[in-house]
C-alpha cells in the first residue's frame, strides 16, 4: 500500500489543477452558449428529480451557477471546468496507486486533461463534463480499496455510483465492469462484507428519487433513449465505435500510453494487481460495441489507463542497463516531451481561443461541432423578435414562438423576455410537459421547420424571416431549417393535438 501522499506531490497536482482550471475560465467566454446549454439554462430554473433527457444532478448544478454567478457564460461553466480540473488530478493520484513517482503522477495528470474529449468538457456545461469525473473518481476509489483493504471503501464506492445514476444513466455501464472486476480479481473476497452490501444500498438509495420520477412519468427516459440511440445508428453516428476508441477520446497522441497501460495490466505481474482497471475498460467497451453505443460514452475509462500506461512506460525505462535511474529520467521526459506536444494539438481542438472562421476555428470545427452550435443565438432571438413585434398588438395577445428544438426554445426564453418576448412553446423532451399555455394560441411563430415540413401544416403559413447570424458561420440553425414562419387561421385544436406532438431530440 502506497505510504501518504507527500505534501509535494499534493502541490504539484494541485498547481495543475489551478492552472487547467484558470485557463479553461479564460477560454469559456469567447464564443456562447451551446445549444445542449441552452436547454439544460431552462431546466435549472425548473429544478425536478428528473427530465426526459437527463437526471436530476447536473440541472441542479447549473441552478447553483445561475444562483451564484447568473447568466454569465463563464460562471455557467464553472462545474465544467473544475470537474475536469479534479478529474486531471485524479489520474496523477491513480498513477500513484499502480506506484508512479510524482514526475509519472504529473505526466498522467496532464495526458488526462489535455485529451481531445476532456479539453471540450471542461468549456461546455453539459452531463458528460460531470460523468467524465465520477467514472475517474471510481477508478482511484477502486484502487484505493485494492492497496488498502479497507472494505469501507466500499461506501465511498457506492456514493459515487449514485452520484452518477443521477448524472447519466450509462454510469449503468462502468458499474458492471465493476462487478466483474470484483468477481475476476481478488476483491471477490469482499462478497462477504457487508460494506460491500451497505455502499450498494447507498447507491440505489441515491438513485431512488430519480427512479421514482421515471416510474410516475411512465419511464419516459427509456422512450427518449431508445429514440435517440436509433437516431444516432440511421445517421451513423455509432458506426466507427471501436475506430474512434483509437483516437476520439483520449486523443490519437495518447494511443501509445494507454496501449501500453492496458498490456501492462493484462500481462505484466506488477500491473496484474490491478487488474481490476483492466476489466473495468475491457467490460464497458464490449457492452457499448454490442449496444452500438457513441464512441465518447467511454471516454472517462481512458483516464486510468493512462495512468497504467505512464507507471508502465516508468517501470520499464527504470529496468533498463545499468544506469537505472538515467533511463527512468528519459522515459519520464520523453513522456514530457510528448504530453507537451499533446497539449498543443488538444489545446487548438478544444479550448475556444480562436477567432470564429480563423485557421484555428476550422481546424477545430473539423474535429467537432460544438463550436459552431455556440454561434448566432441571440440574432435568432432578435430576428423572432422583430417579427413578433411587427404582429398588430391585438394578435399579440394570442401568438406563441414554437420552437421545434430545445436549442431555440432555450435560446428564446434566455434572450427573449429582455426583448418582449413570451416564453417559448416547445413539444421536445421535458418542454413538452410545459404545454402551450393557458388558452390556445391563434398565431404560431414557427422556428425550425422546412418549407416541406411547413406545408403540412393544418393552417395557413407564410414565410416571415430567416436566420443568420453575424459571422456567416453554417450550423444546425442556419443551414438546415434557417426560415422562420408565421401560422394563422389554425385548423387544429389544441388539446387533442398536443399529446401527438411530443418527440425526443
Amino acid at each position: 500500500m502506497p505510504m501518504r501522499l507527500p505534501r509535494s506531490h499534493v502541490l504539484w497536482l494541485a498547481l495543475i489543477a489551478i492552472a487547467l482550471f484558470v485557463l479553461r475560465l479564460y477560454s469559456n467566454q469567447h464564443y456562447g452558449f451551446h445549444r445542449d446549454e441552452l436547454a439544460l439554462l431552462d431546466d435549472a430554473r425548473s429544478l425536478a428529480w428528473g427530465y426526459v433527457a437527463y437526471p436530476p444532478l447536473t440541472p441542479t448544478l447549473a441552478r447553483i451557477s445561475l444562483e451564484l454567478f447568473g447568466d454569465s457564460l463563464t460562471g455557467f461553466r464553472v462545474f465544467a471546468a473544475l470537474a475536469q480540473s479534479i478529474a486531471a488530478v485524479l489520474a496523477g493520484l491513480i498513477a500513484r496507486e499502480m506506484g508512479g513517482t510524482r514526475a509519472t503522477q504529473i505526466v498522467a495528470a496532464l495526458f488526462a486533461a489535455l485529451g481531445p474529449f476532456s479539453m471540450v468538457a471542461g468549456g461546455l456545461m453539459q452531463y458528460v463534463s460531470i460523468d467524465y469525473l465520477w467514472w475517474v473518481l471510481l477508478a482511484w476509489l477502486v484502487l484505493r480499496l485494492v492497496n488498502s483493504g479497507n472494505p469501507r471503501w466500499w461506501l465511498a464506492i457506492g456514493t459515487v455510483i449514485g452520484l452518477g445514476m443521477l448524472t447519466k444513466y450509462t454510469m449503468v455501464f462502468f458499474v458492471a465492469g465493476i462487478v466483474v472486476a470484483t468477481l475476476a480479481t481478488p476483491l471477490r473476497a469482499h462478497l462477504r462484507s457487508r460494506w460491500l452490501w451497505i455502499g450498494a444500498a447507498v447507491s440505489l438509495l441515491l438513485f431512488l428519487p430519480n427512479a421514482l420520477w421515471q416510474w410516475q412519468h411512465g419511464f419516459i427516459s427509456l422512450d427518449f433513449l431508445q429514440s435517440i440511440h436509433a437516431r444516432d445508428v440511421r445517421i451513423g453516428r455509432t458506426r466507427d465505435f471501436l475506430i474512434e476508441q483509437l483516437y476520439g477520446n483520449a486523443g490519437l497522441m495518447a494511443l501509445p500510453v494507454w496501449l501500453a497501460g492496458l498490456a501492462w495490466l493484462i500481462l505484466s505481474k506488477a500491473g496484474r494487481r490491478y487488474a481490476v482497471v483492466a476489466w473495468m475498460y475491457a467490460v464497458p467497451l464490449l457492452l457499448f460495441t454490442l449496444v452500438q453505443g457513441r464512441a465518447y460514452y467511454l471516454a472517462p475509462a481512458y483516464p486510468m489507463l493512462l495512468a497504467a500506461g505512464c507507471v508502465a512506460i516508468e517501470q520499464f525505462m527504470h529496468r533498463q542497463g545499468p544506469l537505472r535511474a538515467g533511463y527512468a529520467f528519459t522515459g519520464t521526459a520523453l513522456l514530457t516531451v510528448w504530453v507537451v506536444l499533446m497539449a498543443g494539438a488538444s489545446g487548438l481542438i478544444g479550448l475556444q481561443l480562436s477567432e470564429v472562421n480563423s485557421m484555428g476555428w476550422r481546424i477545430s470545427r473539423a474535429a467537432h461541432d460544438n463550436f459552431a452550435e455556440q454561434i448566432g443565438w441571440p440574432e435568432l432571438v432578435a430576428e423572432v423578435a422583430r417579427i413578433y413585434h411587427e404582429l398588430p398588438a391585438a394578435e399579440r395577445e394570442h401568438t406563441i414562438v414554437f420552437a421545434n428544438n430545445y436549442g431555440e426554445a432555450g435560446a428564446i426564453n434566455l434572450y427573449g423576455p429582455a426583448l418582449g418576448l413570451p416564453a417559448a412553446v416547445s413539444p421536445v423532451n421535458s418542454y413538452w410537459y410545459k404545454g402551450y399555455g393557458d388558452a390556445p394560441p391563434q398565431t404560431v411563430i414557427v422556428l425550425g421547420d422546412s418549407p416541406q415540413d411547413i406545408a403540412d401544416t393544418p393552417g395557413d403559413c407564410v414565410f416571415a424571416g430567416r436566420i443568420t447570424n453575424r459571422y456567416k458561420v453554417a450550423n444546425e440553425e442556419t443551414r438546415d431549417h434557417p426560415e422562420i414562419f408565421i401560422c394563422r387561421n389554425l385548423r387544429v385544436a389544441w388539446p387533442q393535438a398536443w399529446p401527438k406532438l411530443q418527440k425526443f431530440g
